[in-house]
């Protein structure tokens, strides 16, 4: 049987998640698919704790005595889960970190190989350039030379 005083802090703690969960929604400070675990955390407290005899019932099916114990074994389980799965989710985030690195490191390679391909084309017609005016000017300085 739950006593009061859990029922009392259960109501208040899971009523508590569920508006934090609201508010953080609305404030888009977290995205509905990692919020959509807390709030059916949260609903599942709120019937624990509004309907024990479900807690109750599911701690006496599952051989635990006490009631509280029940809830703290199922809280210590979900959370384990939740766990298991936000380490999934950063192993693949980092992943994803590790594959952008590398290609922005590729892109940037490529970058200076144009870079110097560009700077290697501009060198180029710019002797091409001075080479064109000595052609150029060379001839004239050579007949104006000449002349006098």
């Amino acid at each position: 049987m739950m006593t009061v005083t859990l029922r009392i802090a259960l109501i208040l703690v899971s009523v508590g998640t569920l508006f934090l969960m609201m508010r953080r929604i609305r404030q888009s400070r977290l995205q509905i698919e990692s919020a959509v675990f807390w709030i059916v955390l949260a609903l599942v407290l709120v019937v624990f704790s509004l309907f024990p005899a479900v807690a109750d019932l599911a701690a006496h099916c599952l051989g635990i005595y006490s009631t509280a114990n029940f809830l703290f074994l199922f809280a210590i389980f979900v959370l384990i889960v939740k766990e298991f799965y936000t380490t999934i989710h950063i192993s693949q985030l980092e992943m994803k970190i590790q594959e952008l690195v590398q290609q922005m490191a590729l892109d940037e390679k490529e970058n200076q190989k144009e870079k110097a391909r560009i700077q290697e084309c501009l060198s180029g017609k710019t002797e091409g350039k001075k080479q064109a005016d000595e052609a150029v000017s060379g001839p004239r300085s050579r007949e104006e030379g000449r002349e006098p």
